[in-house]
């Protein structure tokens, strides 16, 4: 069920539109979730409009206790699915924290 939820995420994210989601598997090195998704938009707008289409999706899959933290920043919003963290970044937040590295060093 992970699993598809995870797949599911990342086919909403590419619909939308997101730039270069990543699925990292994270389950043998934390307790906080399953997998990681990360995806950048285009733009706060984009980033805000991804996040409100993810969150739709979940709902629409009966996913609760869906929590969002960040949408009064500007660069990172991330959304906490239970298995799956979802981290919404601008390409520079992105960059700069460079979470693929920090969670898979092969990225």
């Amino acid at each position: 069920m992970v699993k598809n939820l995870k797949n599911k995420i990342i086919n909403t994210l590419e619909d939308i539109k997101a730039v270069d989601p990543v699925a990292i598997n994270v389950r043998k090195i934390s307790s906080l979730a399953d997998f990681m998704v990360i995806a950048s938009g285009t733009s706060k707008r984009h980033i805000t409009a991804i996040s409100e289409h993810i969150v739709e999706g979940l709902r629409e899959d009966n996913i609760s206790g869906i929590k969002i933290e960040g949408q009064a920043g500007d660069d990172w919003l991330l959304v906490d699915a239970g298995d799956v963290i979802i981290h919404l970044m601008s390409s520079e937040a992105r960059e700069f924290y460079d979470l693929e590295s920090l969670w898979d060093p092969e990225l």
